[in-house]
């Protein structure tokens, strides 16, 4: 990571996750799940129990407070496709006790670990490049009132970054197209030296809407009741979903190469059991949904109810929801001057857990990954690129973050019209 400068403390929020941690972390960041728990129970049992009586709940605590599957109904995650409504006074709440949890967690005193006085954290907040200016408000006050509670010495300055910047600096790239996905939205971003702003283009589509069909796909092979819980079906989606080359082939490859793709899993840890039957080839679905909903085989979902990815209004302009990852690349790409573009397509980076899919044994050439995925699409539509994807992409925001952090210059202050320099508190 570089000679320590100082102590840069990155926040990234995700819609799923957020990774958090100080410099000194090294190269992992700490994380915990962008949700809060609102408790509903009495002080004698909290006392009996051993936990503290709070109005809002996050972190690793939130599981010693559910009981029931009735208690989810008091589970809430804040953002939807990277964002936090302005009026959404529980999100805000639980964004305030994460940014509390986290700081507090690595609070290190008078002295940082190094031995060097301690004055408090240089903050980095990272946020979906398309996050309205009311949520750099918000988390500049929330970032003040949180210092001041714990005596004005947790943090000295905060300043906020767009998440596909971030990934660029991580990986040292000046001129290129970051596609940063999440579990709520994509970020398709040219950069040139910064955030292209007027060609980036943000979908409503990410992790997310891979959990939305993996649900569905539960419930048609009799598992409502599990696909009613969005923790499980997460952890079903990763451990079934398949990218496939071609979908309609894969699905063929399938049917006809009975017992080939497995179908049965066991949840590690739970008394869960799921048997997909003669359904193994619905793996495919999972996958192919977040890079091309627009496919044919989802009409029947759609007929049925089953809402595809939202459109996307960017400066007037409707970019349909259904559009291909691939689609979306290239119309951002032409939203940018003639003379990158080469530059731009050359360099592809795909970032976010989004695209963190596996190719099991055996399936090459049945399922790919997301490069690979993206590679096709993109020659489909007459683009050479060789996307690649970074190591370990769900924290690749965070590395940036950090390295961000610190070259910013100390006497570089915010400004509001470039969104860059730090506001010291």
């Amino acid at each position: 990571m570089g000679v320590i400068v100082r102590p840069v403390f990155a926040l990234d929020f995700g819609t799923s996750l957020v990774k958090f941690g100080p410099i000194w972390r090294g190269k992992y960041p700490d994380f915990i799940e962008n949700r809060g728990y609102f408790p509903r129970i009495s002080k004698v049992s909290a006392e009996i129990r051993g936990l503290a009586a709070e109005e809002v709940v996050v972190g690793p605590a939130v599981s010693e407070y559910l009981e029931s599957k009735a208690d989810l109904s008091r589970l809430y995650y804040p953002m939807r496709n990277g964002v936090i409504a302005r009026d959404d006074e529980r999100g805000w709440k639980i964004v305030k006790r994460i940014v509390r949890y986290a700081l507090e967690k690595y609070y290190p005193g008078k002295y940082d670990p190094n031995g060097r006085p301690f004055d408090g954290f240089y903050v980095v907040v990272a946020l979906a490049a398309q996050s309205p200016t009311y949520m750099y408000e918000r988390m500049f006050e929330i970032h003040r009132e949180v210092n001041e509670e714990h005596g004005g010495s947790l943090i000295k300055a905060v300043t906020i970054i767009p998440q596909p910047l971030s990934v660029a600096i991580a990986e040292k790239a000046t001129t290129c197209t970051v596609i940063e996905s999440g579990h709520g939205n994509t970020q398709v971003t040219p950069i040139s030296r910064d955030v292209i702003r007027a060609a980036l283009i943000p979908l409503n589509r990410g992790g997310y809407d891979s959990d939305r069909i993996t649900s569905q796909i539960l419930k048609d092979i009799g598992y409502s009741d599990l696909a009613r819980e969005e923790k499980f079906v997460r952890i079903f989606k990763e451990m079934a979903g398949l990218v496939p080359l071609n979908l309609d082939k894969a699905i063929e490859w399938t049917k006809a190469h009975v017992g080939a793709v497995k179908s049965r899993f066991s949840i590690p840890g739970t008394t869960v059991n799921v048997d997909m039957g003669d359904k193994a080839w619905m793996r495919f679905l999972i996958g192919e949904f977040f890079f091309n909903p627009r496919h044919e085989l989802y009409q029947s979902y759609y007929t049925r109810g089953f809402a595809p990815p939202a459109d996307t209004v960017v400066g007037g302009e409707v970019i349909p929801g259904n559009v291909s990852i691939a689609e979306a690349i290239k119309l951002s790409i032409s939203k940018t001057p003639v003379e990158i573009q080469s530059s731009l397509v050359r360099r592809i980076i795909l970032s976010g857990g989004a695209f963190n899919w596996r190719v099991p044994d055996g399936m090459e050439g049945v399922a790919v990954s997301s490069p690979e995925k993206v590679r096709l699409q993109l020659r489909e539509l007459g683009l050479e690129s060789q996307p690649s994807m970074i190591t370990d992409p769900q924290f690749s925001v965070w590395r940036g973050s950090i390295i961000y952090g610190n070259y910013v210059p100390e006497d570089l202050t915010w400004d509001w019209s470039s969104l860059e320099g730090w506001l010291y508190l």
